[in-house]
């Protein structure tokens, strides 16, 4: 099997300690591909391209028009290529293939609106206080950014720092994570094909305690941009302080789903399953925190029941499968673990809570789906983002006391609700304090909408024009026309 390569000034390369890596089919535990392990000396020599080439002003000093040309030639790639890089996405993921399709649409469509907002102009101008000046805000790129992806999404949320990044004129080097780098390496291989200049766009694969950990720390690089875990993003601010660079981070959520009792019943049933197991729940954004209204309750949870163990799962290349299995076997032990503890901390488990039988099943990392009820706000399962097929159900009387309970989490991602009370959706969406809310749906994005979190979900936003902002450097410009002495000091 064909080692798959870095890419860094413009060429394929070998990690320079010779190490490599195979990837893991999470459906069988195959060995789908062997890919180029590297350490921290790859990420320098990427750091130092990725320096050199905006420095030159290669890829800075053209202008948004021609830039937007490039990444809309990166459009049109991912649109001609849409099935093999869907086939890539589930292979490496375990999630559907049409799942996979979907991810490949919205792809398309953030190269697509940033080849444009490439075109914006930059300046602003400031009315002066004083007479014969002019002012101007001028907007530049921020510099050499590292774009760390995770797992979960590795092409979609790779997509959403390549395609800001690039348009405003920033040089980039990509780091997937090291069990799903098979997409950003694809997508490299049609930048390349797209003619970017070498240098601008460069791939480093590899651990985050070796590859990422320079990409973070490095002095050379202006901005780093993370997506994953909490912990992980931690680690990454600290390193990034030592040299006071720019950060976005997003970090996940536990997103609550609250359902009132005069919400269309079955329309919020059904989108209470669409918003956890799309990917077997291992979603950012997952609507895990299911909260519905006492006078519904229990009808509402015997039907999700219900629901829930008719979901069929398996590969995600078979046309009936709704849900794929997770990530990776240590994944799949996390799950269990929060599901443990679940059971004593008091939760009631209704259904799922183990792997399912079948010979089919004893090679993948499948969990069933699982429903908890009797949870409160106190318990780890309800509180930490165990990212995995799991729905907790917790129990409300009244609009103060749901958005109370909603906002009680360190998160603040995303969350939804359902009613049809008009003057209730002004106060819920009001008072929700997360970054997206939804009015009777849920995990819906797109991309001129911008993408972030309050508290600890992280710092900055993605997509929209606030995700073009991010890789902005904002300097004012003062000419003075018609200069004359002060003549303040030296008087005597």
């Amino acid at each position: 099997m064909e080692t798959k390569k870095m890419y860094i000034d413009g060429k394929w390369v070998e990690s320079v300690s010779g190490k490599t890596r195979e990837i893991i089919n999470p459906y069988d535990s195959s060995v789908i591909a062997v890919v180029a392990e590297g350490v921290r000396e790859d990420s320098i020599k990427a750091i130092a391209a990725a320096r050199k080439a905006f420095d030159s002003g290669i890829w800075s000093s053209l202008s948004g028009k021609e830039r937007g040309n490039y990444i809309f030639r990166l459009f049109e790639l991912v649109k001609r290529d849409h099935e093999e890089l869907s086939r890539l996405e589930s292979l490496d993921t375990g999630k559907t293939v049409e799942e996979s399709r979907w991810d490949m649409d919205g792809i398309a469509d953030v190269f697509k609106y940033y080849s444009f907002l490439a075109e914006e102009d930059k300046g602003v101008v400031i009315n002066s206080p004083f007479p014969d000046t002019s002012s101007i805000a001028v907007k530049e790129p921020v510099g050499v950014c590292s774009q760390i992806s995770p797992w979960n999404y590795p092409l979609l949320q790779a997509s959403w720092k390549m395609a800001p990044a690039l348009a405003v004129g920033c040089t980039i080097i990509m780091k997937p994570s090291e069990i799903t780098p098979l997409t950003a390496i694809k997508i490299v291989e049609l930048v390349e094909e797209a003619g970017f200049p070498a240098g601008v766009v460069n791939l480093v694969l590899g651990k985050g305690m070796d590859a990422g950990a320079e990409l973070a720390e490095s002095s050379l690089v202006d901005l780093v941009s993370f997506t994953g875990g909490i912990e992980t993003g931690r680690k990454i601010m600290q390193a990034a302080s030592i040299n006071m660079k720019k950060i976005a981070l997003e970090l996940g959520g536990k997103n609550p789903n609250i359902v009132f009792a005069d919400a269309d019943f079955d329309t919020a049933l059904d989108y209470a399953l669409n918003a956890v197991f799309f990917h077997a729940g291992q979603i950012c954004s997952a609507g895990a925190r299911l909260m519905v209204e006492d006078k519904i309750h229990d009808r509402f949870v015997e039907e999700l029941k219900k629901r829930m163990e008719k979901i069929n799962i398996g590969s995600g290349f078979d046309e009936d499968t709704e849900m794929g299995p997770l990530i990776s076997a240590e994944h799949r032990a996390k799950i269990e673990a929060y599901v443990d503890l679940a059971l004593k901390e008091g939760a009631t488990l209704e259904t799922g809570g183990k792997r399912p039988d079948g010979e089919e099943f004893a090679k993948g990392f499948f969990y069933l789906p699982t429903l908890f009820t009797d949870c409160d706000s106190s318990m780890k399962i309800v509180k930490d983002e165990s990212f995995g097929p799991v729905i907790t159900v917790e129990k409300f009387q009244n609009e103060e006391e749901a958005l109370t309970l909603a906002n009680d989490t360190e998160y603040g991602l995303s969350a939804g609700f359902w009613t049809n009370d008009s003057r209730r959706i002004q106060r819920m969406s009001n008072g929700l304090r997360f970054g997206t809310v939804w009015v009777n749906d849920f995990n819906i994005y797109f991309s001129r909408a911008p993408w972030g979190g309050y508290k600890q979900s992280g710092i900055g936003r993605e997509l929209g024009h606030a995700g073009l902002e991010e890789y902005y450097e904002v300097k004012h410009v003062f000419n003075n026309y018609g200069t004359s002495p002060v003549n303040w000091f030296g008087r005597s």
